[in-house]
């Protein structure tokens, strides 16, 4: 008998200590942010899904289509493919695919690109219901050759 009044009242304890703790957040204010209404503001080093940097400029992708990047992904989410156009000095890219779905966004990619055509984006709200919208593919301008 003893020992049940002394559970009882060790409960009845412990149901005010938690209704004093609640009662002290209750008035605090809220840390909370209302998502999607109110977003915080992403950190100056937040590493999005990899993107194929343009030229301000003219619009084209720096990228020479040395396909290192391709080679140093280890999740093996890149593809890269590229031709030497008449006239040209380099390569050019003319398409460029990323799979995010595979990509574990380690950055080897973008250390190893020689001309930096390759830069981590700042989005970070990546939700969708079909997998094709994470692959990120450019077909990029190809030229053809008149046909004589």
């Amino acid at each position: 008998m003893k020992r049940a009044l002394s559970d009882l009242f060790g409960g009845f304890v412990s149901l005010l200590t938690g209704l004093r703790i609640t009662l002290q957040q209750f008035f605090k204010p809220s840390v909370t942010v209302h998502y999607p209404h109110e977003t915080l503001p992403m950190p100056e080093r937040f590493r999005g899904p990899v993107m194929l940097v343009r030229d301000p400029a003219t619009g084209q992708a720096l990228c020479i289509a040395c396909k290192s990047c391709e080679k140093a992904c280890p999740s093996d989410c890149l593809v890269v493919e590229g031709v030497k156009r008449e006239g040209d000095k380099k390569k050019s890219v003319t398409e460029f695919k990323l799979d995010f779905t595979r990509c574990s966004l380690c950055g080897s990619c973008v250390e190893v690109c020689p001309v930096d055509a390759l830069k981590f984006s700042k989005a970070y709200n990546l939700a969708s219901t079909s997998r094709t919208a994470f692959c990120q593919i450019d077909l990029l301008e190809r030229r053809e050759e008149p046909r004589p």
